[in-house]
C-alpha cells in the first residue's frame, strides 16, 4: 500500500507539471516572439500579413491573442518528441561532457553530453547514437554568455559558464579552465554571427514610418494591431528587444535592479499605477531614476507611453493625462534614439491633428518643443521641477550675489548656466564689463564654479541632495570669475561691490598674504562698511567673519609648543630598562589601561587649554579691531571699500585665484611642501603658503602648453621646463586658464601678439608630449597655447 501511494504521488506530480507546461506557463511571451530579419520579405513583412494583439489570459490559461502565422524562429523553439535522437544530427561545432546545474528541491549538478551546433546548444543522456535529447537552447543574437570567473572556482572547485536564452538558462561546469573558455568562445562566436531579430513593435514602427503619408494604411495598422494601442492588461514581455540575462544592470546592483527585460515589464506596471495614484510624483521620479540608471530602457518607456496614449477609452480624464505628464517629464530629461524619436514625433503630430485645442494637444506641443532642446540630464528632476513640468510651467531659481543679495529668475529644464549668467549681467547692468562672471555652487566652507554648459535644473537638484546629506546650506551664487581689468571698475558700480566682497572672502580664508597689522585694519574697515560708525549697541559679527582663523591658531599653537612634563607613570616607564618590564598579563593590562587613561586625560586637558587660549587670543584681537573701528568715524561705505581694496592691492598677486597644489621637484615623484598656484589675467605664479612674494611667475607668453597628464596631475610647459602639480582642482584650473586665454584671444586678436599663440581647437594634445590615455572619469583636453 505505501508503494502504491508513492507511485500515485509521483504520477500526479508529473501530470501537474505537464499541465503547467501546456497551459500557460509563461506562454504569454509567445505573442511577442522575436523575429529574424532573414524571415522577412523585402518589403519588411512576413510571408503572410502578421497581426499582433495585446496578450491576455483566457479562462483556460492560454493567451487570448491571435497571430496569423507562426514564424520560423517560433517553430524552432518547439521540440518534437519524434526527433529527440541523434539520427539527424546537424553539423556539430563543439561537443563533450559538462556538468549542468539542476534546480529542484535542492541545487545539484548532473553530467550530460553537450553538443553545440550553428543554431542551438543541446544536451543528451550520452554520446552514443540514439541517445535521448533532454533539452535545447536556441541561440539568437539576444543570447548572452557569462565567462568563467575565479570566485565560482574557489566556491565550487569548477570553472563555470552561464548561457542565457529566451526561456532557459544553462549553468555549466567543468574542472578545466581551458575547456570552459573554449566552450564560452564557441558559443559567443555563434551568437555574434546571428542576424539581428526584431519585435513586432519594431516591425510596426518601421511600417508606420514607411506609410506615414498614407493615413488610411496607418489607421489600418492601429485597428488590426492592438499592441500599438492602450491596454488595461499587463505587459508580459518588452516592446523592444533586450539581451537575455543582460548584465548591464550589475553596475547598479545595490539598487535592487533585475535584468533589463524584467525591469522593462515592471516599468509598464508602474505606468499603469499612475492612473489611480493619489500622488504621481514619486512614481514619475522612480521611472525617471530607472531610465537614468538603465539607459537601454529609455526607448522602451517612450514606446510604452506612446502605446498608452493611443486610442485611450477616456482620453480627457485626469487619469489618462498622467501618461502625458510622464511623457512631458521624459522629453525634458532624456532623448530617445533616432528611430523611436521619429515614431514619437509622428505620434505627437497625429494626436494634435485628431484632438486640436485639447489638453492633449497642449502637451504634445510642449513635448515637441522640449525635444528640440533636451540634453541628457545628469540628475533626475526634483519634486518641484516635476510638478512644474506636469503643469507645463517654468520654475523659480534663486541666484545670490555679493552683498549679500539675491534675485529670482524663471528657468526651464533646458536653461544653462551661461544663459543665467547672461541674464544676471543684464539685470545688474554688467553687460559692458571687461571682466567675466560665472555661477558658483557655494556653502559656508566650500565653493566651485559651475560649467557654462551645465543645466541649472541639474545643479539645483544636486544642491538639494548635498544639503540633505550634509545638513549645511548650499546656494547658487553669481560672482566675478576672471578679473581682467580691475582698474576700470567704477567705485560707484555694483561690480566694485563684487570685487570688495570677493576680496574679503579671500582674506577670511587666509588666501591674501598680509601682516597682522594690515589684517586688523582690513577687519575694522569691513566693520565700518557693514555697520557704519562705531556704536556699543551695534550687533557685531563674529570674529571668524572678519579675521582669518588660521592666524589665531598659529599664534596659539606657537605659545603652547613648549615641551610638556610627562605624567609620573610615563616618566617611570621611560626610565625602566626593557628587560625589566612586566610580562603580558593582567597586571600589564592594568598598567597599560592606566597609561592610556592618563594620555587621554592629558589630551583632553590640552584641547581645553587650546580652546581657552584661542578664546583669549580672539578677545584680544577683537579689542584691537574695535579700537581701530572707532578711529574710522565719518568714513562712508564707499570710502571704507576703497581703503580696504587699497590695502589688498599691495599684494602683487591681487586678483588671482589660488589653488592648493603639491609641486613636484622631479619626475621620480618627490615633491616639495604644499604651495599655492595662482592663476591670474597675465600669468601663472607659485607662492609659498602665507608669503606675499611669488617663488616663480610664468607669463602666458612663456607658456607653451598646459593640461592634465593623469587623473590628478596638472602639467604646464614653460619654455624648456615642465612643471608638474598634484591637485584635486584639475577641472577648475583648466576651466579658468581656458577662460583667460579665451579673453586674451578676444581682446588682442589671434596672431596679434607674437609671443602668444592660441589654437582655436580644444580637442588636441600636448605639443612634444606623449600622453598615455587613461580611462578616467575626468577626460579633459590639454591645450597648446
Amino acid at each position: 500500500m505505501p508503494l502504491q501511494g508513492v507511485c500515485w504521488f509521483l504520477c500526479c506530480r508529473q501530470g501537474f507539471s505537464l499541465l503547467g507546461r501546456d497551459y500557460g506557463e509563461k506562454e504569454e511571451e509567445a505573442s511577442f516572439e522575436l523575429r529574424n530579419k532573414e524571415d522577412l520579405t523585402p518589403n519588411g513583412r512576413s510571408p503572410a500579413e502578421v497581426t499582433v494583439s495585446q496578450p491576455t489570459c483566457t479562462a483556460n490559461g492560454t493567451n487570448g491573442h491571435t497571430v496569423s502565422e507562426v514564424n520560423e524562429e517560433m517553430k524552432s523553439l518547439v521540440i518534437e518528441k519524434s526527433k529527440m535522437g541523434l539520427e539527424e544530427e546537424p553539423e556539430v561545432l563543439v561537443k563533450g561532457w559538462l556538468l549542468r546545474e539542476v534546480r529542484g528541491n535542492w541545487i545539484k549538478q548532473r553530467r550530460y553530453w553537450f553538443m553545440l551546433s550553428q543554431d542551438s546548444l543541446d544536451y543528451y543522456t550520452g554520446p552514443e547514437k540514439g541517445a535521448r535529447r533532454l533539452g535545447t537552447l536556441v541561440l539568437t543574437n539576444l543570447c548572452s554568455v557569462i565567462w568563467p570567473d575565479k570566485q565560482t572556482y574557489k566556491e565550487t572547485g569548477h570553472w563555470s559558464i552561464t548561457v542565457y536564452g529566451r526561456k532557459h538558462c544553462y549553468r555549466l561546469y567543468t574542472k578545466h579552465f581551458n575547456e570552459a573558455v573554449h566552450w564560452a568562445c564557441a558559443i559567443q562566436k555563434i551568437i555574434d554571427t546571428k542576424a539581428p531579430v526584431e519585435t513586432p513593435t519594431q516591425l510596426l514602427i518601421r511600417d508606420i514610418e514607411e506609410n506615414k503619408f498614407n493615413p488610411e494604411a496607418v489607421e489600418h495598422m492601429y485597428q488590426h494591431n492592438p499592441i500599438l494601442k492602450y491596454t488595461q492588461g499587463p505587459l508580459y514581455a518588452p516592446l523592444l528587444p533586450f539581451p537575455y540575462g543582460s548584465l548591464e544592470h550589475t553596475y547598479h546592483s545595490g539598487k535592487g535592479y533585475g535584468s533589463v527585460r524584467e525591469e522593462a515589464v515592471k516599468l509598464f506596471n508602474c505606468l499603469q499605477q499612475l492612473e489611480s495614484a493619489w500622488e504621481p510624483v514619486p512614481i514619475i521620479q522612480g521611472v525617471l531614476q530607472t531610465c537614468l540608471d538603465l539607459r537601454p530602457l529609455r526607448d522602451e518607456v517612450y514606446c510604452q507611453l506612446v502605446k498608452q496614449t493611443s486610442y485611450t477609452p477616456a482620453p480627457y480624464t485626469a487619469a489618462h493625462l498622467r501618461y502625458w505628464q510622464l511623457l512631458t517629464c521624459m522629453s525634458c530629461t532624456f532623448l530617445p534614439g533616432p528611430t523611436v524619436l521619429k515614431y514619437l514625433r509622428f505620434h505627437l503630430k497625429r494626436i494634435q491633428s485628431q484632438s486640436p485645442e485639447s489638453e492633449m494637444d497642449n502637451y504634445a506641443s510642449f513635448i515637441s518643443e522640449a525635444l528640440e532642446k533636451t540634453k541628457c540630464r545628469e540628475c533626475v528632476p526634483s519634486w518641484e521641477e516635476i510638478q512644474m513640468l506636469m503643469s507645463r510651467q517654468e520654475m523659480l531659481c534663486t541666484v545670490h550675489y555679493p552683498g549679500p543679495l539675491s534675485c529670482q529668475l524663471y528657468i526651464s529644464s533646458h536653461t544653462t548656466a551661461n544663459e543665467v549668467v547672461r541674464r544676471m549681467q543684464e539685470k545688474l547692468g554688467l553687460q559692458e564689463s571687461k571682466n567675466t562672471f560665472a555661477l558658483y555652487e557655494q556653502n559656508a566652507l566650500w565653493e566651485q564654479p559651475v560649467t557654462g554648459s551645465a543645466l541649472i535644473a541639474d545643479i539645483l537638484t544636486s544642491l538639494a541632495t548635498k544639503e540633505s546629506e550634509s545638513e549645511s546650506q548650499w546656494k547658487l551664487c553669481f560672482k566675478l570669475y576672471c578679473l581682467l581689468d580691475a582698474d576700470s571698475i567704477s567705485v560707484d558700480s555694483i561690480e566694485y561691490l563684487f570685487l570688495f566682497e570677493q576680496c574679503h572672502e579671500m582674506v577670511v580664508r587666509g588666501q591674501l598674504p598680509a601682516c597682522e597689522e594690515d589684517l586688523h585694519a582690513l577687519a575694522s574697515l569691513r566693520l565700518q562698511c557693514l555697520m557704519g560708525d562705531f556704536s556699543t549697541h551695534a550687533p557685531c559679527p563674529p570674529l571668524d567673519e572678519l579675521f582669518p582663523g588660521h592666524v589665531l591658531e598659529a599664534r596659539v599653537l606657537m605659545s603652547l609648543s613648549a615641551p610638556q612634563t610627562l605624567p609620573p607613570c610615563q616618566m617611570a616607564a621611560q626610565g625602566c630598562p626593557t628587560t625589566q618590564r612586566f610580562h603580558t598579563g593582567l597586571l600589564a593590562g592594568a598598567l597599560w589601561s592606566h597609561t592610556a587613561t592618563a594620555a587621554h586625560k592629558q589630551k583632553v586637558e590640552q584641547d581645553m587649554r587650546l580652546r581657552s587660549r584661542l578664546k583669549e587670543e580672539g578677545a584680544t584681537v577683537m579689542v584691537s579691531i574695535l579700537e581701530r573701528w572707532k578711529g574710522l568715524a565719518g568714513y562712508s561705505r564707499r570710502d571704507s571699500m576703497a581703503a580696504y581694496l587699497t590695502i589688498a592691492r599691495q599684494w602683487s598677486g591681487f586678483g588671482c585665484t589660488l589653488y592648493e597644489v603639491d609641486f613636484y621637484i622631479s619626475s621620480t615623484g618627490s615633491f616639495s611642501q604644499k604651495l599655492w598656484l595662482g592663476v591670474a589675467a597675465t600669468s601663472v605664479s607659485l607662492y609659498r603658503q602665507g608669503e606675499a612674494e611669488a617663488l616663480e611667475s610664468f607669463p602666458y607668453g612663456q607658456i607653451c602648453s598646459y593640461g592634465v597628464s593623469d587623473s590628478n596631475t596638472f602639467k604646464i610647459t614653460a619654455g624648456d621646463r615642465d612643471l608638474l602639480f598634484e591637485t584635486t582642482k584639475l577641472t577648475e584650473i583648466m576651466q579658468l586658464m581656458n577662460a583667460y586665454f579665451s579673453a586674451i584671444h578676444r581682446q588682442r586678436g589671434k596672431g596679434e601678439d607674437a609671443d602668444i599663440t592660441i589654437t582655436e581647437s580644444t580637442e588636441v594634445g600636448f605639443h612634444h608630449l606623449a600622453l598615455t590615455h587613461t580611462p578616467t572619469l575626468l577626460e579633459l583636453p590639454s591645450h597648446p597655447v
